[in-house]
């Protein structure tokens, strides 16, 4: 649903693929993405095709009989003025997009600032026409005005784990593709954890040799860079997490062979319950120097694979004090260090100062560019001291608590940017069996469409004052129970329902979208997406008929 006004026309004008040019003009920088993206848009189109051949790509379509179907043109004309070819918070991804009817022509305008507003304009479009059976052709509404669609927050976010199970990468294009239908535009890749470090990094190898579960269930740099520009024409920014001081265990037990000594404590340490939130444990050496040049050449790595970085999640939350506090390295070396006592105050004080010396190390990694980190929340962020840990200039908290959380006040009172992923709305791992134990997983019951469709950010704020420090929303599916088999089903269409609620801030409840949000289910199976049924077919056909 666009945030701006819309005028729909009461007719529908049928036409066929072969009669449809279009005209680009925008800056020279940013024609190759464009007509990238018009490739996508034609394809998009054939797929609405129910005997679309996936494997060849094609669609066969046929010339209907009546000429005022085979002989009408469809014209679109693009137009976009600035040259911005990298997504920001700063972006203008507005649009607007006129279909205006004719005698033998129909023809479409959008105009944009950007590349990334084009693009959702064409994404707009392909939602204003689908398939005529009848004719074996296309068909869209005859007269259409969106006057200045532009979402509601600069972050839209989806955050997918592939640690815990390994995603494959044209799973994870699917999913980039799902998002773009949606206009979520950005990918937070939490890449890493204590079960895996299923990634490459050419200058240490061991990393995925310790840490990979397979040789095959690896991300190659060069594949990490194809993702990060498949997402960019798309609209979306690809964006790394490498979690730490926290999650992190295997991948880094190699030190001690490379006289390095241990770069990780608690890794894999029994019995977990002690050491952990979740099998298998592992946090970073906070008395070993050489973890922090490891760190560098981590991040050194990472930044060429994702560059150019504006924004990289740090993790940074349930960190196990006592993990720390039972490694008799970590334990001596408190006593040299700050105020030499082995307080819970000051093992947070060390926390604090490994996370602002990862940031400056990412800094360093990213040829002196300060990029903005984004960190969860965590005891780090507890009422009363995270003035004193953290930032404000420098992160972005990530709310992963209940969206009644008291903490949220004083975060914002703090003047702190957040971004909101409130478990008990936006946490598309819930609701399911318990993987460690019995009965049902930690965050149940499951989170259906429509709560995640009514959880707005900005009534969580709470106050008007404060809006402006929001910045958006991010879904999480966390990987302990799902991995490319049954991904799909688990993001979609929910995943849309989150994007409805950030690009345009409905004041609305999810009452108002489900005849959309059923249409947009269709049109993403047909997209080749695997998205949940949400109702039977029959009530499809026959809208407003299934209610409550």
């Amino acid at each position: 649903r666009p945030s701006a006004s819309v005028t729909l026309g009461s007719g529908l004008q049928q036409f066929t693929v072969a009669k449809m040019t279009d005209l680009i003009v925008v800056p020279e920088e940013v024609g190759g993405l464009m007509r990238e993206s018009m490739a996508i848009f034609r394809n998009h189109l054939d797929m609405y095709h129910p005997d679309y051949n996936w494997i060849e790509g094609t669609a066969p379509w046929t010339v209907p009989t009546d000429p005022s179907i085979a002989d009408h043109n469809l014209y679109i004309q693009i137009s976009v003025t600035e040259e911005v070819d990298r997504l920001s918070l700063s972006t203008d991804e507005s649009y607007s997009l006129d279909i205006v009817p004719a005698p033998g022509i129909t023809t479409v305008v959008i105009v944009a600032q950007t590349f990334f507003g084009a693009r959702h304009g064409l994404e707009s479009l392909s939602q204003v026409m689908n398939y005529n059976e009848e004719n074996d052709c296309l068909q869209i509404i005859d007269s259409v005005v969106i006057d200045k669609d532009n979402p509601a927050f600069p972050y839209r976010g989806l955050a997918i784990d592939t640690s815990r199970n390994y995603i494959p990468v044209k799973d994870i294009e699917r999913t980039l593709d799902a998002m773009s239908s949606t206009k979520l535009n950005t990918f937070h890749w939490h890449i890493t954890d204590s079960h895996s470090f299923p990634v490459m990094i050419n200058s240490l190898p061991k990393m995925h040799q310790y840490g990979a579960y397979s040789s095959r269930e690896l991300y190659h740099p060069d594949e990490v860079r194809g993702l990060v520009e498949y997402g960019r024409v798309r609209g979306i920014r690809v964006m790394p997490e490498i979690d730490a001081p926290a999650h992190v265990g295997n991948g880094w037990q190699w030190g001690p062979q490379e006289g390095l000594g241990d770069l990780a404590v608690c890794v894999n340490q029994e019995p977990w319950a002690s050491y952990c939130v979740e099998p298998p444990c592992g946090q970073l050496n906070l008395a070993n120097e050489n973890m922090y040049d490891v760190l560098l050449k981590v991040y050194q790595e990472i930044t060429h694979m994702f560059q150019p970085v504006d924004l990289i999640h740090f993790g940074g939350d349930e960190v196990n004090l006592n993990c720390w506090n039972t490694t008799d390295e970590i334990v001596e070396w408190m006593q040299t260090v700050g105020d030499g006592t082995l307080s819970e105050g000051h093992y947070m004080q060390e926390w604090s100062n490994f996370q602002n010396r990862a940031f400056d190390l990412f800094t360093d990694a990213n040829n002196g560019t300060q990029a903005t980190g984004i960190i969860w929340t965590s005891t780090l962020t507890e009422q009363g001291g995270v003035d004193s840990f953290l930032d404000k200039d420098k992160y972005i908290i990530q709310i992963w608590s209940a969206g009644n959380d008291t903490i949220i006040k004083e975060l914002l009172e703090n003047e702190f940017r957040v971004i909101f992923s409130n478990y008990d709305a936006w946490y598309f791992d819930c609701g399911f069996g318990a993987w460690v134990g019995e009965g049902n997983n930690w965050c149940s019951p499951y989170i259906g469409w429509q709560k995640v469709y009514d959880n707005s950010p900005h009534e969580m704020a709470g106050s008007q004052d404060y809006y402006d420090q929001v910045i958006g929303g991010e879904a999480a599916m966390w990987s302990e129970q799902v991995d490319q088999v049954g991904l799909d089903a688990k993001l979609w269409p929910r995943g849309a329902a989150l994007g409805e609620r950030l690009w345009s801030n409905p004041s609305s409840s999810w009452e108002a979208a489900e005849v959309r949000m059923v249409h947009h289910r269709q049109r993403m199976v047909q997209r080749g997406v695997a998205a949940e049924r949400l109702q039977p077919k029959w009530c499809f056909q026959n809208e407003g008929l299934c209610y409550a």
